[in-house]
C-alpha cells in the first residue's frame, strides 16, 4: 500500500553511526501542542534534561526522543521546544513569537489536531500562521529548514457518533489533515516539506503492526498507537512520530537505530516492535509499500 503525499528520501548508509561532531551543533526547534510533547504517556517528561524547554515546564516529549536518536546515530543537534496543550499555531504566534524569534537551523511546526477546532480540516489558519512564523524565522536565518508536522487520525473522532469523521475509514482523517498541510506548503515557498506523521500511523495499520480500532481491543501481536483516550498518542505512537521526524530533519534512515535502540528499551517497546516501527517510518518517508517484508538495511 502506497500512501498519498510527498516522499522524503532517507539515507541508509551503514557508517551513519560514526560521530559527526566536528561541525557545530545544529539547532532544532519544535513548536506544537500535546501531540509534540507526548501527553498522557511516559514520553511527556522523558529525558527532559537533554533538551531545552523554552517554557520551563520540564517537558521532554517527542523532541527528547529525537535528541536521543540523533546521539545514537552520532549526530550533533541542540534541541529546543515550545509546547502548550490544545493550542494552535495561531495561539503560539500570538503568545510566544518573541520567545521564538531567533536564528534556528531547523524548525518543526505542528498545528491543532483537526487544524481548526471549529472547522475540522480547514487549513486557512495553518496557512496564515505558518507563513508568519516562516517569515520570522527566515529573517533570522535565510537558510532555515522548516517542516510542518502533519498528525494522525483520531479514533475518538472516527468511531464515536456525531463526530467530524464518524463512519469514515480510520485512514481518512490523517489524509484530510495532510491535504491541509500540503496546502500550507504550497502557499509558502519557505516551507521545505511536510513531516508525514499521520501517514506513518496509517502505514503501521496497513502493515498490520498497529490495531486500527482501539475501541474493540488490541489484536494479539499488534500495538495501540493511541493512549487510553483514543486521541493522544501512546508510547508506540510518539516513538513512531519521533522516528519520522528523525528521518525528515536529518535525512538518516530510522532503521539504522535497530532493535537495541535505547529509548525503546526504556519505554517498554520490544526490540521486534522497535524495528518494525523504524521500518514503518522509513517506508513512509521513502514512499515504499507499507506491507513489504520487514528487514534491516544493508
Amino acid at each position: 500500500m502506497l500512501l498519498a503525499g510527498q516522499s522524503v528520501a532517507v539515507s541508509a548508509q551503514s557508517e551513519a553511526a560514526a560521530p559527526e561532531t566536528a561541525a557545530p551543533a545544529q539547532t532544532v526547534l519544535f513548536v506544537g501542542n500535546s501531540f509534540t510533547y507526548g501527553a498522557l504517556s511516559p514520553v511527556w517528561h522523558y529525558r527532559a534534561d537533554t533538551v531545552t524547554d523554552l517554557n520551563g515546564e520540564g517537558v521532554g516529549g517527542v523532541p527528547a526522543l529525537f535528541k536521543l536518536f540523533t546521539e545514537e546515530l552520532g549526530l550533533n543537534y541542540d534541541v529546543y521546544l515550545e509546547t502548550s496543550p490544545g493550542k494552535s499555531l495561531e495561539w503560539h504566534w500570538q503568545n510566544k513569537a518573541p520567545l521564538l524569534d531567533r536564528a534556528w537551523d531547523h524548525v518543526a511546526l505542528q498545528d491543532y489536531s483537526t487544524l481548526n477546532p471549529d472547522k475540522p480540516a480547514d487549513p486557512a489558519n495553518l496557512i496564515t500562521y505558518s507563513k508568519k512564523f516562516s517569515a520570522m524565522f527566515e529573517a533570522r536565518n535565510p537558510k532555515v529548514d522548516i517542516g510542518l508536522t502533519s498528525t494522525w487520525s483520531r479514533p475518538d473522532l472516527t468511531y464515536r457518533p456525531d463526530k467530524a469523521w464518524t463512519g469514515r475509514s480510520i485512514y481518512q482523517m490523517a489524509l484530510d489533515i495532510r491535504r491541509g498541510y500540503d496546502a500550507a506548503k504550497a502557499a509558502n515557498e519557505a516551507v521545505d516539506r511536510v513531516n508525514p506523521v499521520g501517514e506513518a500511523f496509517n502505514c503501521a495499520i496497513a502493515a498490520g503492526v498497529a490495531d486500527a480500532n482501539p475501541y474493540d481491543g488490541t489484536s494479539f501481536g499488534q500495538v495501540d498507537l493511541w493512549t487510553f483516550d483514543h486521541y493522544h498518542g501512546s508510547a508506540y505512537g510518539y516513538y513512531l512520530e519521533a522516528l519520522v521526524l528523525l528521518g525528515s530533519i536529518t535525512g538518516k534512515d530510522p532503521r539504522l537505530l535497530g532493535g537495541e535502540e535505547e529509548a525503546a528499551s526504556e519505554l517498554g517497546l520490544s526490540p521486534e516492535i522497535a524495528v518494525k516501527l523504524q521500518a514503518i517510518a522509513a517506508r513512509t518517508l521513502n514512499g515504499t509499500p507499507c506491507d513489504a517484508p520487514f528487514e534491516q538495511p544493508s
